[in-house]
């Protein structure tokens, strides 16, 4: 299967190969894939070269390592665009994926002066403070820091919250959303993110920041999340001026 004639590098070939495999479903998600030693005898290369392919598809995603344990398959990430504001709740819908949240934090507390700005409000005004693990079809893939005015939710609660805060803001509150401003950023999960997120220690994360306005302009969300980048990827059409 390797062709030592060809200009092309032989890691690159095996990485070809093992994702040719995924995606002829030989190799599917969660299932250990051969070790260095087994690999290097099946494409009679060295086993360096053979590291250097797997560890190529663990930068891309493709593949994950558990110490001790061995190499794995990634499972499919989730493609997000960037045009459009929806929630995670209708993101999973749209991907007839199942949405749920466990609830980590929910409590009123004031406003700091970064959140009091973002959000057009008096430092110290009361906001909800709302931390959720946001699921797909069960599995963990991003913690939500959320920030809202109380003055514009007054009835939201801990039941709204396990399911949908745009929903409950357009459909209950009769409030249609109007836009948002994202920023997004790659680093590296601490401790905590790693535990609550079920990562290896060190391993890449999406941080991205959200703020959310009404239709009349009113900023009304501040979101502060971490997203498995092993599971989420973000894309966007690019047009020429």
């Amino acid at each position: 299967m390797i062709d030592k004639k060809s200009p092309l590098p032989m890691y690159y070939q095996i990485e070809e190969d093992i994702k040719r495999r995924i995606s002829t479903e030989e190799y599917s998600p969660s299932d250990m894939i051969p070790s260095e030693r087994e690999l290097s005898e099946t494409y009679q290369v060295s086993r360096m070269t053979v590291r250097q392919a797997v560890t190529n598809m663990v930068n891309e995603g493709v593949l994950y390592r558990e110490k001790g344990r061995g190499t794995f398959v990634a499972d499919k990430k989730i493609e997000q665009p960037l045009q459009g504001l929806t929630s995670f709740t209708e993101d999973m819908k749209a991907r007839g994926m199942t949405a749920s949240s466990k609830l980590l934090v929910f409590e009123k507390i004031s406003a700091s002066p970064e959140i009091a700005r973002k959000l057009g409000i008096n430092q110290d005004d009361s906001i909800f403070q709302i931390q959720r693990i946001r699921y797909a079809d069960g599995k963990p893939m991003a913690i939500e820091n959320s920030f809202l005015p109380e003055s514009l939710l007054p009835g939201l609660d801990e039941q709204i919250v396990q399911g949908s805060i745009y929903e409950y803001v357009e459909e209950t509150l009769k409030q249609p959303i109007g836009k948002a401003s994202q920023i997004i950023e790659a680093t590296i999960a601490d401790k905590s993110q790693s535990v609550l997120l079920e990562m290896t220690p060190d391993s890449a994360i999406l941080h991205i920041e959200r703020n959310s306005y009404l239709a009349d302009g009113t900023p009304f969300e501040v979101v502060k999340s971490s997203y498995r980048a092993d599971r989420y990827k973000f894309i966007s059409d690019i047009h020429r001026a």
